[in-house]
């Protein structure tokens, strides 16, 4: 059935296939699913009596409450509701606090790509080396995802980047797969004027899942990005859910009047809001247009069993890079909505 533009899922018990089409040329390392045949998760059932929002609360903690010490956030987390972090590298010290706390590791940000992507074969070496650090450094402690944004390390076309990317990826990719770490690319699409970053579009993942097939290759499933773009937040769900490693709780708000005097473009004389263009600006869970309670329903429906990671880049507390208290409080919003659709 289809209730306006979003399809109303009505099975009375709901099956998620769990493979991905073999690539054609095998560049990178390949799903190789028993007998040939999709395998597949019991979910839930939607009239037995279960629930399908039972997905964790994270958080990718913002600067000024990281700058407190691991010491001082994990059990603040823990008394607010989180059941989840992210870390930005993978210290075995912090590892410990969050075990210690009952918190479950989330995602560990990956080193940055502008040496990976980069045409400059000398910085291409740099930065697989590091890629390979970090990865190993991450199975170490436990860590299960890797986070990133595919940024380019200079301005090109996208369709470029593309075909660099399948140059230099495919190894970080069989090296996660031999580490069972796996990498979740946040559609991010980079700053103004060239919005350069790779993972951004259906199009261009269509593209990069089939030259890179492994499930080890997946997605931060953030919808504030997609939202901004117009790309449908939930058939984007319905295409590459079982692709999604990891998910930031960030909400977008389309306002009326920016996008009336900027159209899709950013704001050019007017000052706008940090992390606006101007007919659009990231908000905490709630404030946007985000129907958090469906995508939680789609995420869980696909198999993903990660935390919903708050990401605070919310003006109004801060942007993340306000004080302590202004961020502590989007986090503890976002927290108390998050909690109403996920309970």
């Amino acid at each position: 059935m289809f209730f306006g533009k979003h399809r109303v899922l009505d099975h009375r018990s709901l099956w998620v296939a769990g493979t991905l089409a073999k690539p054609s040329d095998g560049a990178c390392p390949a799903r190789r699913p028993r007998g040939g045949h999709a395998q597949y998760a019991r979910v839930s059932t939607v009239n037995g009596g279960e629930s399908f929002m039972a997905l964790a609360i994270g958080l990718r903690i913002p600067r000024e409450i990281w700058a407190q010490g691991i010491e001082s956030v994990a059990p603040w987390a823990r008394s607010n509701g989180l059941g989840s972090l992210d870390l930005p590298s993978p210290e075995p010290s912090a590892v410990e606090v969050l075990r210690r706390e009952s918190l479950v590791l989330g995602s560990i940000d990956a080193p940055g790509t502008k040496d990976l992507l980069s045409r400059d074969p000398e910085r291409q070496r740099k930065g697989l080396a590091a890629w390979m650090e970090r990865i190993d450094q991450a199975a170490t402690v436990g860590g299960k995802v890797l986070f990133s944004v595919l940024s380019p390390a200079e301005p090109m076309p996208r369709r470029d980047s593309l075909e660099l990317w399948k140059q230099v990826f495919p190894p970080v990719v069989e090296h996660l797969e031999a580490r069972g770490v796996s990498l979740a690319v946040e559609g991010w699409p980079g700053p103004f004027p060239h919005y350069a970053n790779l993972g951004t579009t259906p199009e261009v993942l269509r593209a990069m899942f089939q030259h890179c097939p492994s499930p080890h290759f997946g997605l931060c499933y953030d919808p504030s990005h997609l939202v901004r773009l117009g790309i449908d937040y939930l058939r984007f769900l319905d295409e590459f859910g079982d692709r999604v490693r990891h998910c930031h709780g960030k909400d977008t708000e389309i306002m009326a009047t920016g996008l009336y005097d900027y159209g899709h473009f950013p704001a050019v004389l007017d000052k706008v809001p940090a992390n606006s263009e101007g007919y659009w600006r990231y908000c905490v869970p709630g404030d946007g247009v985000i129907d958090w309670q469906r995508v939680a329903f789609r995420l869980e429906l696909h198999g993903y069993t990660g935390p919903i990671a708050i990401e605070l880049e919310d003006h109004r507390f801060g942007g993340g890079r306000g004080a302590r208290e202004q961020q502590e409080a989007g986090v503890l919003k976002a927290v108390r909505h998050l909690a109403r659709v996920t309970a």
